[in-house]
């Protein structure tokens, strides 16, 4: 049975670990999975696969060393699934060319979208594997989430890091994932500053 893509799961919380493999694998996909951040790297060499979803913070190796790895050895693409999304961390995450960085708990109707959307992304040449983090240049209006973050930031005069986790926290709520929620919000935003009809 041919599944659609692997993934290489990475968190040293074995329950958040097993939630994760269950999930991915029961939709579909070939989960391989580490507990560890050397485990993960041992895995990525032997293992290739399509995407990797990781933790952040671990004992020894962290999710951004793992990602470091990945991007600058293997060519393979990355999220990041993590408790924390402060301003610090949120930097790190974009200097290391992740595709998303979901906020934990763990809620598979908020992965199973992002994990198919950056699917999407990479099979449909949206983000090229070997490309991952290399800046590029990109259409300013086609960020739904960077657009989002600046409205929000505007409406409710926040910074942008807190604007940015307030969209986390709708899109999880919602269970929709962090794009989907933005592309929501601004088609709200431009339906409201529409003109009248005659």
């Amino acid at each position: 049975m041919s599944s659609k893509g692997k993934i290489l799961v990475v968190d040293d919380d074995r329950l958040v670990l097993a939630t994760l493999t269950h999930g991915l694998s029961a939709a579909g996909y070939a989960v391989v999975d580490a507990d560890n951040g050397d485990d993960a790297i041992l895995e990525a060499r032997t293992r290739r696969p399509d995407l990797a979803l990781l933790d952040i913070r671990m004992e020894g190796k962290s999710g951004f060393d793992v990602a470091a790895y990945l991007r600058e050895h293997g060519s393979v693409p990355f999220m990041f699934l993590s408790a924390f999304s402060d301003a610090a961390t949120v930097a790190q995450v974009r200097a290391l060319g992740a595709l998303d960085h979901l906020i934990k708990p763990v809620d598979m109707r908020q992965i199973l979208p992002a994990v198919e959307a950056a699917f999407k992304r990479i099979r449909g040449g949206v983000e090229p594997v070997a490309e991952v983090g290399a800046p590029r240049p990109r259409d300013p209006l086609s960020d739904p989430v960077a657009i989002a973050v600046g409205v929000v930031m505007h409406r409710h005069s926040l910074p942008r890091a807190v604007a940015l986790e307030r969209l986390r926290r709708l899109a999880t709520h919602h269970g929709r994932a962090l794009e989907a929620e933005c592309e929501q919000l601004l088609a709200a935003v431009e339906l409201l500053s529409a003109p009248a009809a005659p």
